[in-house]
């Protein structure tokens, strides 16, 4: 086990909903870092999202923007809610996400999907179909139809028009490109490449600007598939994918569809890197509906923590035995309601879950 280095520095916002529920355990395990000695950790808490918007008036307000930038790495639990519905659209709890993602820089949104094999149950496909699953979706997240401009809705002889623009550039193409091309050497050194070129001049260029990129890689295999067919071959043949590269909009689709196959949203995290300050979240939403009553699964949020000790601390090391000891948990036959299904032996809440994957964390970093 690698000595505590210098001391970083963590930003960490709840948020909304099940946010702060999911944070306790994660809580737990930063705090113990700290007093074992492995880590020099040092953090500060933020207000986004809704609770930010009741607090100040805005979703993203300045004090967190400041505290983000004199950060390494930023924690975050969810934001959102059914209150937050009627506000103007500028003070809505996920401008916020757009609006941190794009200060941060954090231009690259990993997202993993793997399937516990004590999970395979839990999902909807066969598991047959599913049995071995990793896979890594690589979304661009600071570019394309959400921050493309025009945009707006007007009225024009009467009648309402909204409308979007879908817009890259070769640069920001380049680099997202890079960044999967890099996850690939990693793992199985396949990327496949996910536009619809055959209708959208922007995923033209994004398909040009890839093979350009390839040249770079030439140990990578690469191949290209629209979007519609991606969609169906990830619930067809999921294993057929190492890497999955795609744009704003489409990323932000598949890469849910690809968390259900786990079984459970509540079991995927995320990390949004690319620029100094790395962002790291579960995929799942703030779930007003289940906030407070101690239901949450709360390994997303754990397991986004990994990321973070991977990305940003260069950690790889703990991140490696936190993930461990989540699978060792699972082995134990400890479900959410989330993720009960064959193999459970004991429902357990946010907090017992919490409790257990701690306790496996302290175990099997003792034996290191």
């Amino acid at each position: 086990m690698k000595n505590a280095e210098r001391k970083r520095k963590i930003l960490l916002l709840p948020g909304d909903g099940i946010g702060p529920e999911v944070f306790g355990p994660v809580m737990r395990i930063l705090e113990h870092l700290v007093g074992w000695g492995v880590v020099s950790l040092e953090w500060e808490e933020g207000l986004i999202g809704g609770i930010a918007t009741d607090r100040t008036g805005l979703p993203l307000p300045a004090d967190t923007v400041e505290k983000a930038d004199r950060s390494d790495a930023v924690l975050l639990g969810a934001v959102g809610g059914p209150k937050y519905d009627t506000l103007p659209y500028e003070k809505r709890p996920e401008r916020a996400l757009l609006g941190i993602r794009e200060h941060l820089g954090a231009f690259a949104n990993l997202r993993p999907a793997r399937l516990f094999p004590e999970l395979a149950g839990a999902s909807t496909l066969k598991p047959e179909v599913i049995s071995d699953l990793d896979l890594m979706v690589v979304r661009e997240l600071t570019g394309g139809i959400y921050f493309g401009k025009p945009r707006g809705i007007v009225t024009e002889d009467g009648v309402r028009r909204g409308f979007n623009t879908e817009s890259y550039s070769e640069p920001e193409i380049a680099r997202i490109m890079r960044v999967a091309f890099d996850l690939a050497r990693k793992r199985r050194k396949k990327v496949t490449s996910v536009d619809k070129a055959n209708v959208l001049e922007s995923s033209v260029l994004w398909r040009e600007v890839a093979n350009a990129i390839h040249k770079e890689y030439p140990d990578v295999e690469l191949s290209h598939m629209y979007v519609d067919n991606a969609a169906m071959q990830l619930v067809r043949n999921p294993r057929q994918f190492d890497v999955l590269v795609t744009g704003n909009l489409f990323g932000d689709i598949l890469s849910d569809e690809a968390a259900q196959l786990t079984g459970s949203i509540g079991m995927l995290a995320s990390a949004s890197i690319g620029g100094k300050t790395g962002l790291y979240e579960p995929i799942h939403g703030s779930a007003p509906d289940i906030a407070g009553k101690d239901i949450a699964n709360p390994l997303a949020m754990i397991l986004s923590l990994a990321l973070l000790l991977r990305y940003s601390l260069d950690r790889d090391d703990l991140a490696g035995l936190l993930e461990t000891a989540v699978r060792n948990v699972l082995k134990e036959g400890l479900r959410t309601t989330d993720i009960q299904g064959d193999g459970t032996k004991k429902i357990v809440g946010t907090r017992e879950m919490g409790d257990h994957v701690f306790a496996e964390f302290k175990k099997v970093l003792e034996k290191k």
